[in-house]
C-alpha cells in the first residue's frame, strides 16, 4: 500500500509551539483587557443548525457555508433515491445536511441570547474568542479555518458602550506595543442624511463606494464616478462640503450640521458622534487616535448607528479591527427590539503587524524557566524531589531523562530557549549546591536548592 503524503485541507494551518505561544499573547491581552470592562467569555458550539446560518449572510455568504452531512446513511435517511435526485442543489442539501460549521461568531451569539434570554442579565457584555470557518477560496491571507475575537453588549442603547469600545482598544493595541494607530468612527446615519438632502436614500452605497476612494482618485475622479452612477451636478454641489471635510473632529462636526441641517436623521447622527466624542474627553486615550472618517462604510446592511474600523500606520496592512451599532441583531431569532454594538479583532492581522514590528516579547516562547540535567539514574532519583519544589513554586521545569550526554541535554535547553539549567552530578549530590548555569550570559553559580527557587521566583 503507498504511503499517503501528510497535509492539511487547503486553507488551514498547522501552528507550531512558537506561534501558539504568541498568538496566546495576542489573545490572553485582549481577554484580560475584555474582563476588565466587565465582559464575560461564552463558547457557543462549532457546528449550528443549518437552519440557524442559512438567510443570514445574504446569498453569497449562503454559498460559503461549510455544511455538514447527517450521519449513518444520510442519502437513504433522506429519502434521496435514483428517482428524486434533481440539479437542484437546494433542495438536495436540505435533505442531506442538517448541520454546518459556524460562519461567523455574530448569529450563534443571536441565537444564544434569545435561547438563553431568561436567565440573562442585560445589559449582557459578552466576549468570544473561538475558530469559524467559510468555504472560500484560499489565498494569501484568507483561510477557510480562523479565529474571531469578538465582544458586544446587547440591551442597552447608551453610547457609553461606544466609547468604551474605543478605550477597550486604546488599550488592548497599547499594551500589545502598538504605538500609533487609528480608530476611525462614522455613524450611519450621518451617510443616510447625507442621501437624504440629495433625495438619494436608494443610492447610499454607490455614494458611500465613491466618496471611499477620494484618496486614491481625487475628488475630480470622486465627482466622475458619482455623475456616472447617476447624481446630479446639482447633488454634488450639496455634498462637496461633506467630501472635502477637513481638520479637527470638532471642525468637521460643525462642518458636517452645517450642511446636513435639512436632515434630521443627519443631524442625530451628528448628535451621537459628539456625545462618543464628549464621553472619550472625560477619559482621554493613551495611543490610538480617534478620527470622524464619514467615508467610513463598512456594514451598512446591518449596522444602524456608529461604525468603527482601526488601522495602523507603522505598518501596510488593512484593517485590524471594526464593528458597529445594530438596532435587532435577535430579531432573525423571534426576539426583537433588542440593540446592541460590537467589536471585532483581526488577530491574524495584529499577529502579522506584531511579527513585522518585532513587538513581541522575548520571553513569550519560554514555556519553561529551567531544565534540571543530570548524568545517570542517581541523579534523576535525587532531581525529583527538587523538581517537584520548583513546579510547587509556580517555576515551569523540566527534567531531562537520564541516560543522554549532558551536551545534548543543554542543546535541548537552547533549542527551547529555556533561560536556565541546573547540573546534578556526584559532586553536587555530596556538596548540596547545585550548578546553577544563566544560559543567555552563560554565568555559572553554585547554589543550593532553595537559593536557585529564590533567584527564578
Amino acid at each position: 500500500m503507498a504511503s499517503i503524503k501528510p497535509s492539511v485541507p487547503k486553507g488551514t494551518r498547522d501552528f507550531s509551539p512558537a506561534e501558539m505561544a504568541k498568538r496566546n499573547y495576542i489573545f490572553d491581552t485582549i481577554k484580560s483587557v475584555f474582563r476588565k470592562y466587565g465582559y464575560q467569555q461564552i463558547e457557543t458550539p462549532s457546528m449550528e443548525k443549518l437552519s440557524t446560518l442559512t438567510g443570514k449572510y445574504g446569498e453569497e455568504g449562503d454559498k460559503l457555508i461549510f455544511k455538514i452531512l447527517n450521519n449513518g446513511d444520510f442519502l437513504a435517511d433522506g429519502g434521496i433515491n435514483a428517482s428524486n435526485i434533481t440539479a437542484d442543489s437546494k433542495s438536495m442539501v436540505s435533505k442531506i445536511a442538517e448541520k454546518a460549521l459556524r460562519y461567523d461568531l455574530t448569529v450563534p451569539f443571536a441565537r444564544y441570547v434569545v435561547q438563553h434570554q431568561n436567565e440573562i442579565t442585560f445589559p449582557f457584555k459578552r466576549f468570544q474568542v473561538q475558530p469559524v470557518w467559510r468555504a472560500d477560496r484560499p489565498q494569501r491571507g484568507r483561510y477557510r479555518e480562523f479565529y474571531q475575537c469578538d465582544a458586544d453588549v446587547v440591551g442597552s442603547d447608551s453610547l457609553l458602550n461606544e466609547a468604551e469600545f474605543v478605550m477597550i482598544y486604546d488599550e488592548a493595541l497599547g499594551k500589545l506595543g502598538l504605538k500609533d494607530f487609528t480608530i476611525k468612527i462614522n455613524n450611519r446615519k450621518i451617510l443616510s442624511g447625507i442621501a437624504q438632502i440629495i433625495d438619494k436614500n436608494d443610492n447610499i452605497i454607490d455614494l458611500t463606494v465613491a466618496i471611499d476612494k477620494l484618496d486614491k482618485i481625487g475628488l475630480d475622479g470622486v465627482i466622475k464616478e458619482l455623475l456616472e452612477r447617476g447624481f446630479t451636478q446639482a447633488d454634488i454641489e450639496k455634498i462637496k462640503p461633506v467630501i472635502l471635510l477637513q481638520g479637527s473632529n470638532e471642525i468637521k462636526l460643525r462642518s458636517l450640521r452645517d450642511a446636513l441641517a435639512d436632515s434630521p436623521v443627519g443631524l442625530k447622527g451628528c448628535d451621537e458622534i459628539e456625545t462618543v466624542f464628549n464621553y472619550i474627553a472625560n477619559c482621554p486615550l493613551k495611543t490610538a487616535n480617534l478620527e470622524l472618517d464619514i467615508t467610513l462604510a463598512r456594514g451598512l446592511n446591518y449596522y444602524t448607528g456608529a461604525i468603527f474600523e482601526v488601522k495602523t500606520n507603522e505598518v501596510a496592512m488593512g484593517s485590524i479591527g471594526g464593528g458597529g451599532r445594530y438596532d435587532d441583531l435577535t430579531g432573525m431569532f423571534g426576539l426583537s427590539g433588542l440593540t446592541g454594538v460590537g467589536i471585532s479583532f483581526g488577530a491574524d492581522r495584529i499577529y502579522d503587524v506584531l511579527d513585522e514590528l518585532n513587538l513581541f516579547p522575548e520571553t513569550t516562547n519560554q514555556s519553561t524557566q529551567v531544565l534540571i540535567c543530570c548524568f545517570d539514574k542517581e541523579g534523576e532519583t535525587y532531581a525529583l524531589p527538587l523538581l517537584q519544589q520548583l513546579r510547587q513554586n509556580d517555576i515551569n521545569s523540566e527534567l531531562y531523562p537520564a541516560g543522554a550526554k549532558i551536551k545534548k541535554q543543554l542543546e535541548y535547553a537552547n533549542n527551547k530557549q529555556i533561560p536556565y539549567t541546573i547540573v546534578i552530578g556526584s559532586d553536587e549530590m555530596e556538596s548540596g549546591l547545585l550548578a546553577f548555569k544563566n544560559m543567555v550570559s552563560g554565568v555559572q553559580e553554585k547554589l543550593s536548592a532553595e537559593q536557585i527557587v529564590g533567584k527564578l521566583l
